[in-house]
């Protein structure tokens, strides 16, 4: 007799699609969403202290989808995993699982903070800073270095949340963290009542002060007993077998995020080509696209402990129509959500700024890397699904066929004929190229498992394979 799960996993295996999808989605959506709010608030307000502020946080960004990509790639490793070992109704390999996100949390911070409090200039000087706005960009970088420790373990602590079927309290958590961050920023950046003016210092504060409670409300409800998990002090130890499979899992999502991280920086460097300006117009557009892109990775966060659940439990047809229903709810909504958001580009940036040659700028760099947001969200989803399946391998070649091959040479090339307008042109161009050939490598998987029988494998006897 297999042991029970909790019911928000045992749904994983047994649930309507439809309405598991969303029940796992929305939250990770509204999480996520909430942190692209959070994003514009913050540029709107540090807006008021001119363009080289916001120019200045551009310059940080590589630096913070580095931090991102490590602590969401070990986050979808060890969401994967734990997803699958309750599919297995192993809980002790659970418990071990969910034990390895302190010691993986405690070394990266360790090692990101040391890095943003003694390294500052010389990773700025890499990710494109310019003289004028150097001083902005060491100032907030050296404050949100204090945070590492918070951040790494709310975005793990999270997922292995969400490994288990609980997508609930992540989104709180992440909300809850959020809204504190927006109440705070206007308050330290400009020293409103009792509070010092900081001006970007105050920005990085808040940050640093929202991270610390959302990580200290996810670490209570983990070793409180709250959640699926029943963590003792043995499962802390490192254990070098499970962070290999973790990262078997979760590295290409890692390498894909780092990637960001440094194609982020290069692109950083050719756009400061045209001034500080530019790097402005840029932060602006970038926290507005990343608003449009944000629910793609809540859906990912939605569909991933599905894959993983289902392949660990061989519900073979479960799985492929999660991933279909998933793909395609996908490009329908931001398919809607594109027409305004072309529409009104200049209205949208104008909420930051009316600076024209801004504007001049930043309009049609919107709109062209919005180009192509209906079929980035599927694109995505192939990945996860890849991820879920535990073939790191193809996910991490994917990843890397976006950026290396399609991407980079294009930011290169590009601009050299078409000027500025070119930089914003390699990203929908490399965009529909990965989703060609990611769409390709799905359906020849899916393909390869119908040839060799996999999908006719006996489901376990708790779930229910008509759902």
């Amino acid at each position: 007799m297999k042991p029970e799960l909790k019911e928000t996993t045992e749904r994983l295996g047994s649930a309507p699609l439809g309405k598991l999808l969303l029940s796992l989605s929305l939250p990770g959506m509204a999480s996520m969403i909430t942190m692209a709010l959070y994003n514009i608030i913050d540029t709107f307000w540090v807006a008021r202290l001119g363009y080289q502020a916001i120019a200045a946080l551009t310059i940080v960004l590589p630096f913070h989808v580095l931090v991102i990509a490590i602590s969401v790639g070990s986050g979808i490793g060890i969401s994967a995993l734990a997803s699958r070992r309750f599919g297995e109704r192993n809980l002790e390999a659970i418990n071990q699982v969910a034990g390895q996100v302190f010691p993986l949390a405690g070394l990266s911070s360790v090692i990101f903070l040391m890095a943003a409090v003694f390294f500052a200039e010389p990773i700025l000087t890499i990710c494109g800073a310019t003289p004028d706005i150097m001083d902005f960009a060491t100032q907030y970088l050296t404050v949100i270095g204090f945070g590492m420790p918070f951040i790494f373990f709310m975005i793990m602590g999270g997922s292995l949340l969400r490994g288990s079927g609980d997508a609930i309290r992540p989104m709180a958590f992440m909300i809850t963290a959020t809204i504190i961050n927006i109440i705070l920023d206007p308050f330290l950046i400009f020293g409103i009542g009792p509070f010092p003016e900081m001006g970007v210092r105050g920005a990085a504060l808040a940050t640093v002060i929202a991270q610390l409670i959302g990580a200290g409300l996810t670490f209570y409800y983990i070793v409180a007993r709250k959640s699926a998990y029943r963590i003792g002090l043995h499962n802390l130890r490192p254990n070098l077998p499970i962070i290999r499979d973790i990262y078997r899992v979760g590295f290409p999502s890692m390498v894909l995020e780092i990637m960001e991280s440094v194609v982020f920086a290069l692109f950083n460097y050719v756009v400061s080509a045209f001034g500080s300006l530019a790097l402005a117009a840029v932060g602006i557009t970038i926290r507005i696209v990343d608003l449009a892109w944000m629910p793609m990775w809540g859906v990912s966060q939605g569909l991933l402990p599905i894959v993983g659940f289902n392949f660990g439990a061989r519900l073979w047809d479960r799985l492929w129509r999660a991933v279909k229903l998933a793909s395609g709810g996908l490009m329908l909504v931001t398919g809607v959500a594109l027409v305004p958001l072309q529409i009104f580009a200049p209205e949208l940036i104008g909420i930051f700024s009316d600076d024209p040659e801004l504007m001049v700028i930043a309009v049609p760099a919107m709109r062209i890397f919005l180009s192509t947001l209906i079929i980035v969200g599927p694109s995505i989803l192939f990945i996860t699904t890849f991820q879920g399946l535990s073939k790191g391998k193809e996910a991490l070649v994917l990843s890397l066929i976006r950026q290396l091959i399609f991407f980079v040479p294009l930011l290169f090339l590009l601009p050299r004929i078409l000027g500025i307008n070119g930089i914003w042109l390699s990203v929908p161009i490399s965009d529909i190229l990965a989703f060609i050939v990611s769409g390709l490598w799905l359906f020849r998987e899916y393909k390869l498992q119908q040839r060799t029988g996999a999908r006719s494998t006996v489901p376990v006897p708790e779930a229910n394979p008509k759902n």
